[in-house]
């Protein structure tokens, strides 16, 4: 009943030992996130709220600034500076104790903080080349940001006085005990004069002297000791509340919000698609099935439409017309979804090249398949259908008269085949029309007789009806229910051929792999698949 289908399905569907594999292109990996759009716009509005919450209801972020000019503790503050040592001061030193913990402890018993968030917003700068100590504190509030700052400063700065203070208490009670004990040997020397001989006298009086003089130096050193200046430094710049910076962080903090909840729904994209893998394009629904493409077909209008473009169907049709013979019987399989349109659409088609198509159904959807047939019947072009003339026919001379018309119309005799019978292609042949009964229903419309099971379509015809009283002769189109929930495609496709329909985008992977492998432990040689695309035609 039908031709061999090109290729081997076995091989096709084992994919073929010698078969280059396909190569992941980057439009492959930007397919999954585009398809799955709704959840990366989904993830990435939440990610944006998230944000702009903890922009609006968290407090931003403020930060006040002071200065402290740090001065070098010398014991004579009026001699010019020159390179030496008592004259510079280690930065790195002064810095690591302005952020110790004798300046943090103080702030976060002030604040009544956590010294690790003391230690966390409190932030000490150095200049290259310069005694300058920069300190900056970030705060929940102005108030807190220039309290907080200006103690620091002066934390710091009595920190190092209380240290210079001490250094200079241990050299003075040094100098004291120095002094204490020369003291002592000036007392005794003094008795020893004062007791010694003629002889003896000089040479104590010459080492009284000595130690005169050296309790004048010591006496001198703890002198200047005493009178020097401990103090380390000045507050050069004090934070003031409209010399306060706020965070300005809060774009960045959106910006970051957007840009997380979007890779967040890229990767949520990719790991739905790994769990429900649908078709995506023409090499997957090959490497799914194993069968030749006889076409794609796409979608007029936006994305979604269910009307296809007529020109892709009749290419499809085209294609199932090349491999298959009269009688033939053709069973349209899909996994889950309804191919309606897509078997009156290939009606159409093959019936306006002069086939006679039986449009056979067992779920209820007749009707819907002869509105489709009529719908494609108005589409169809006038060079294909000859019951439509391509150009009207012009009238004759000027105005038309009713007595023209009159002349024009000829009386026939009444036609001797019944009402409903198959209808004739003579232009000539007598019109009949249904008889009208004088019963008038409750309703209060009238009787009309249904549309004619068979359909004119150019040379051919449709006609509609049941897979059991399909036609022996012509084509047959069988419009299969779901393979997933009811086995009548798949047994009808035994008595002759198959047409895959693949969705794209809705259908799985997995359905697809599984009617495959039923229809090759079935037998059935199918003739390819067709996908349809959503998008503008």
């Amino acid at each position: 009943m039908t031709d061999a289908p090109p290729g081997s399905w076995s091989a096709d569907a084992s994919g073929g030992a010698g078969a280059p594999a396909r190569t992941v292109t980057l439009t492959d990996l930007l397919r999954v996130p585009l398809h799955r759009i709704r959840l990366v716009a989904a993830v990435a509005a939440v990610g944006l709220v998230a944000a702009l919450g903890y922009v609006f209801l968290v407090p931003g972020a403020v930060t006040a600034n002071a200065v402290v000019a740090v001065r070098p503790v010398v014991t004579d503050a009026f001699t010019p500076s020159g390179a030496a040592a008592d004259r510079a001061v280690n930065m790195n030193v002064e810095s690591g104790i302005a952020t110790g913990t004798d300046v943090v402890q103080r702030l976060a018993e002030a604040n009544a903080a956590d010294p690790r968030d003391v230690r966390d917003a409190l932030d000490v700068e150095v200049p290259t080349g310069g005694q300058i100590l920069r300190f900056s504190y970030t705060g929940r509030s102005a108030e807190e940001a220039v309290r907080s700052v200006n103690l620091a400063a002066q934390a710091y700065l009595d920190v190092r006085r209380s240290m210079y203070e001490k250094q200079r208490e241990e050299m003075l009670r040094s100098y004291d005990e120095s002094i204490d004990k020369v003291a002592e040997q000036q007392t005794a020397l003094q008795r020893r004069v004062a007791s010694a001989s003629e002889g003896a006298r000089d040479a104590a009086v010459a080492e009284l002297a000595g130690v005169n003089s050296q309790l004048t130096q010591l006496s001198s050193a703890r002198t200047e000791i005493a009178a020097v200046d401990v103090n380390p430094g000045w507050v050069t710049q004090s934070a003031e509340r409209a010399l306060v910076s706020s965070g300005g962080r809060g774009p960045l903090y959106i910006l970051a919000g957007l840009l997380g909840g979007v890779l967040l729904g890229v990767v949520l994209a990719y790991g739905w698609e790994s769990v429900d893998r649908r078709i995506r394009s023409v090499d997957d629904g090959r490497d799914a099935t194993g069968l030749p493409l006889l076409g794609t077909v796409r979608s007029r209008g936006l994305r979604g439409s269910r009307h296809a473009v007529d020109a892709d169907i009749r290419y499809v049709a085209m294609a199932i017309a090349e491999r298959v013979r009269e009688p033939a019987r053709v069973a349209l399989l899909t996994t889950r979804e309804d191919q309606t349109v897509m078997t009156a659409g290939l009606a159409v088609a093959l019936a306006a090249t002069g086939r006679d198509v039986y449009v056979a159904d067992d779920t209820g959807r007749l009707d819907r398949l002869r509105a489709e047939v009529l719908a494609g019947l108005g589409r169809l072009p006038a060079a294909a259908n000859p019951a439509r003339p391509a150009v009207p026919k012009p009238r004759e001379g000027g105005a038309v008269t009713v007595d023209d018309i009159t002349q024009q119309i000829s009386v026939r005799r009444p036609s001797p085949h019944p009402t409903g019978g198959r209808p004739v292609t003579d232009p000539d042949a007598t019109m009949t029309l249904p008889r009208v009964t004088s019963g008038v229903p409750v309703s209060g419309k009238s009787r009309v007789r249904e549309t004619a099971d068979e359909v004119p379509v150019g040379a051919g015809g449709v006609r509609f009806g049941t897979w059991r009283q399909r036609a022996a002769q012509g084509l047959v189109l069988f419009n299969a229910p779901p393979a997933e929930a009811d086995e009548r495609g798949v047994a009808a496709a035994r008595q002759g051929t198959a047409v895959v329909v693949i969705e794209q985008d809705r259908t799985r992977q997995a359905d697809l792999r599984r009617l495959a492998e039923r229809l090759r432990a079935a037998g059935v040689a199918p003739l390819g698949f067709v996908l349809t695309r959503g998008g503008r035609g």
